[in-house]
């Protein structure tokens, strides 16, 4: 069976034009019945063989299941969702999240409400009502995943609405078990759809409000309650965000491009305030497992050597996301190693274990080879007379989102190259990730910002191999002293 079967024909409404929900085929008085047998369920009075021994029902039967399902599917049309709001479906609702022992009831009501909170007036309205708003927070606690996937729907719905957005960002700010619940799912969770959902409600929230996005990264020093498959409440472990993040793009990494692409977005937004940098990389692993994570999918999964340069298009986002946390973790780890060196007062060679890796290297140049190929095709494509007029802003769009993964992989390229090493340069010339074709292109697009950079690396290039630091140095004559 379906999950959401189609909704009723209009043959199989009641006839006469009266009965119409505003200017659907659907019949006010067959959705008013189903309100009404939805009241009967769960009320303590309907005795049935489905019937828990508190005397609500557990089960849907067949019948019922589709009917609800139909109104379900039916309340993406405004009409309908206009009607369900005047004859108080939320207030129904509400009473089945109360009393309700049945997954599937409950899952299907709050799909019903995230269609209807689509509706800009209908969205205020159930926003505003505090206690319906307590509610749907408390299913983010719930046991069974397709409630959770319609709760995260609905929550993100409201968020994407900029007159309410503010009053489920404040609510959950007030709510301490809402970080809980969202980190049990994202450290427990396997169903791919419902951690992407997550992740955007995350994404979301961290994007509207910076305190709210500070007080999750300094959680996790007390318990609270949290998910339960009874009644009694489970006590949680002591929670951290950066390794339920990282969890959670684990598990959607190689099924869902665009959840990945979600969760590294969460990444950077910690590192846009210090306290998120620093719960990086002093995790107890000191930032390992975060850099092991990045490092493999920019230097093993993303713009690899047989991708066509285009897949830099398709991957600008994610690569900007994961190279912008790469750099912090960077120069986060740079200060640190200059800190110990001043105040021991001795010279001391980098420790970490992040530091210095040529196939990054690697990897950072060929992203800015793949993008000169983007920007020439693209280019050559606008002077096509069709591309002049109709796709213009498309393409000044994506020169931005180019120029802005440009930027972030010049700046992380560069303070890498500044902390070369002779021996990390032999490393690099004999893997083939230094050559005379990628200094000159990463000579191209540091020069002349990062100038101090590329300098300092072709002093130790001349030590490594005069012949190609004499060739770098005649086709950059800016570079001779």
């Amino acid at each position: 069976m379906d999950r959401n079967p189609s909704p009723p024909s209009s043959e199989a409404e009641e006839e006469g034009g009266g009965d119409a929900v505003g200017n659907t085929v659907y019949s006010k008085h067959w959705l008013f019945s189903i309100l009404t047998r939805l009241i009967e369920v769960i009320s303590p009075e309907k005795t049935e063989p489905t019937v828990s021994p508190e005397g609500i029902q557990t089960e849907l039967d067949e019948e019922m299941e589709n009917d609800i399902c139909k109104v379900w599917d039916m309340s993406m049309d405004e009409d309908v969702a206009l009607f369900l709001q005047e004859f108080n479906a939320p207030d129904i609702f509400m009473g089945v999240f109360a009393k309700s022992k049945c997954p599937r009831l409950t899952e299907i009501c709050v799909g019903i409400l995230g269609n209807m909170a689509c509706f800009q007036d209908i969205c205020m309205s159930i926003s505003k009502d505090e206690n319906l708003g307590q509610v749907l927070l408390q299913r983010l606690c719930d046991s069974d995943s397709p409630t959770l996937l319609e709760t995260s729907r609905l929550l993100l719905t409201c968020l994407s609405q900029p007159e309410v957005a503010n009053v489920w960002v404040e609510r959950i700010r007030e709510n301490p078990s809402v970080y809980d619940c969202v980190c049990f799912i994202m450290s427990s969770s396997t169903n791919v759809e419902l951690l992407v959902k997550v992740g955007e409600v995350v994404d979301k929230l961290f994007d509207l409000d910076e305190e709210l996005m500070l007080n999750w990264i300094k959680n996790g020093t007390c318990r609270s309650v949290g998910p339960s498959v009874d009644d009694s409440p489970e006590e949680l472990p002591d929670f951290k965000i950066v390794p339920c993040i990282l969890e959670a793009a684990k598990q959607v990494r190689s099924d869902n491009p665009e959840g990945l692409d979600v969760y590294m977005h969460i990444l950077q937004l910690l590192t846009t305030v210090d306290e998120g940098i620093q719960a990086i990389v002093q995790a107890p692993d000191g930032g390992k497992e975060t850099w092991s994570l990045l490092y493999d999918l920019v230097c093993h999964e993303l713009c690899q050597p047989d991708d066509p340069p285009i897949i830099v298009q398709e991957q600008k986002t994610v690569l900007a996301s994961i190279l912008s946390v790469l750099s912090a973790m960077f120069a986060s780890q740079t200060e640190q190693e200059y800190t110990k060196m001043r105040k021991s007062n001795v010279k001391l060679p980098f420790s970490s274990y992040f530091v210095l890796d040529m196939p990054l290297i690697g990897s950072l140049i060929r992203i800015l080879q793949y993008m000169e190929g983007c920007v020439k095709r693209s280019v050559d494509n606008s002077k096509e007379p069709e591309q002049q007029e109709t796709g213009r802003a498309d393409l000044n769009e994506e020169d931005f989102h180019l120029k802005i993964l440009k930027d972030i992989c010049c700046e992380l390229l560069s303070n890498m190259l500044q902390e070369l090493t002779k021996e990390n340069t032999l490393e690099g010339l004999h893997q083939g990730h230094l050559n005379e074709q990628t200094c000159s292109c990463a000579f191209q697009n540091l020069l002349p910002l990062y100038f101090a950079s590329v300098e300092s690396f072709l002093e130790v290039l001349r030590e490594a191999d005069q012949t190609l630091a004499d060739n770098l140095e005649k086709r950059f004559p800016s570079l001779k002293v």
